[in-house]
């Protein structure tokens, strides 16, 4: 459940101005609330908190745009096809900022790491971040990005154009293999969403 320290007021505005309907708060203690595709933003002395499955869509629009990210990608798979999860994570200067996991049916390993890798995109290009910095311990989609190896596989070879056609709305980017231990997270959004 994010927590931004912001003035309530201009978070306020910033909502209409994105044509977000804001309502009075329930309680003395609201000052106002706003919900806005999965998720509902309350407002209180000098900060807001959103609730629901989808933070980010009113999380994006109060956070300030621009600046760099580092954006964490993880798919999992169990059975090669088999049930798939993803997990993301973007992280700044100030800490994660916002991290997500969730199945996605049934699928191959490469798929999945391909479907978080692109949520990432997705939701860096929603909170407006300018840079993105991306790591992922699947080497292949890695180098698939990068351009050093083919993509043969059809539904693969799509889902490259698509992360790239993200990439591409970014003023810069880079992409980078990590070892399993430091892409932990991601990995840890991933199963725990398979478990679920």
């Amino acid at each position: 459940m994010p927590v931004i320290e912001c003035d309530v007021a201009d978070a306020r505005e910033r909502l209409e101005d994105a044509g977000v309907e804001v309502e009075p708060g329930n309680t003395d203690h609201e000052r106002w609330r706003a919900s806005h595709g999965g998720a509902t933003a309350v407002a209180y002395d000098s900060k807001v908190v959103i609730q629901g499955e989808r933070p980010r869509d009113i999380e994006a629009l109060l956070r300030e745009g621009g600046g760099r990210a580092h954006l964490y990608f993880d798919g999992a798979c169990r059975g090669n096809p088999g049930p798939a999860a993803i997990g993301w994570l973007i992280v700044t200067s100030e800490g994660i900022v916002a991290e997500g996991g969730e199945r996605i049916g049934e699928t191959t390993n490469n798929r999945a790491e391909y479907e978080a890798l692109i949520t990432a995109l997705e939701a860096a290009d929603d909170y407006g971040y300018s840079e993105v910095d991306v790591r992922g311990d699947a080497e292949l989609i890695v180098k698939q990005i990068r351009g050093e190896y083919d993509t043969n596989n059809p539904e693969l070879r799509e889902r490259r154009v698509r992360a790239l056609e993200l990439l591409s709305t970014f003023d810069a980017w880079s992409i980078e293999h990590v070892p399993r231990e430091v892409n932990d997270r991601a990995d840890e959004l991933a199963n725990e969403a398979l478990d679920r």
